[in-house]
């Protein structure tokens, strides 16, 4: 068997993010979005691959669902830009409700294109909405390009932490460091009086954080918000600017951004 080649950084891309989760439905790409943007906010030139082959929903969340990639003057494909981002994703090139139906070969070439022939310029950041589990994705990803770190995903229920142990012990084995885990869905804070209430298990993020000698880089509760903002194209984080949610994913962010420049120092 011939050796596998290292990966190769991509010109222009200083650091690539991934964020994973173990198991779907806990809210993976909103984090995603939101990261990407409130990178943004801060000043970093960021972009955000939306990796999830078989469920892309970033061109929604960013109100671009009917983009058309064309070839730009270099013979790259332009990828989509939208609220300071710059947006490539599988649904663009997919026909609405058509699926994905695609063998490992096939999504490690897609993986690659995706990082070479994307005309992604001069980024601080790439975030890459990866697909749930720990799949051929991960992998493929993994040995195409060198990852800054991992974001991990996760919601309060043991199913889900479960799960998440599954999601680190993955790229650890692939050498690709955990930024950190957040807990999406903590609480939630009724809108009428305000108070809030612990729906799922509490503590458990903390406690495999600490487990594996990463932090929890923050909480987001419950915010029916969160899901319309993802609706209508506008990411809670511009859409709700002086909301706790859009305060947590500001600090998730810069959080990250002060792990990946540790590990580069």
């Amino acid at each position: 068997m011939p050796p596998i080649k290292p990966p190769v950084p991509a010109p222009g891309i200083k650091n690539v993010v991934a964020v994973g989760s173990g198991k779907g439905g806990v809210g993976k790409s909103s984090v995603a979005c939101n990261l990407a943007v409130s990178l943004a906010l801060d000043g970093a030139q960021v972009g955000l691959l939306d990796a999830d082959i078989y469920g892309p929903n970033q061109p929604q969340m960013f109100g671009v669902p009917d983009f058309a990639p064309q070839a730009d003057e270099h013979n790259k494909i332009a990828p989509a830009e939208a609220h300071g981002i710059k947006l490539f994703s599988m649904g663009f090139l997919l026909e609405p409700d058509s699926a994905a139906i695609w063998r490992g070969p096939m999504l490690h070439a897609a993986v690659r294109q995706f990082l070479e022939d994307v005309s992604w310029g001069e980024l601080d950041y790439l975030v890459v909405d990866l697909p749930p589990g720990t799949g051929d994705v991960q992998l493929s990803l993994s040995q195409a390009i060198p990852i800054a770190g991992a974001v991990i995903v996760t919601t309060p229920q043991s199913l889900a932490l479960s799960d998440v142990r599954k999601a680190v012990s993955m790229f650890q084995k692939v050498s690709v460091p955990i930024l950190g885990i957040v807990e999406n869905m903590s609480e939630f804070a009724c809108p009428n009086c305000g108070h809030s209430s612990r729906i799922f298990s509490e503590g458990g993020a903390q406690g495999l954080a600490a487990k594996y000698g990463v932090p929890c880089l923050g909480a987001i509760p419950l915010d029916p918000r969160i899901c319309r903002s993802g609706e209508e194209g506008t990411p809670i984080t511009l859409a709700h600017p002086d909301s706790t949610v859009a305060a947590a994913f500001r600090d998730i962010a810069r959080q990250t951004a002060a792990r990946v420049g540790r590990k580069e120092a």
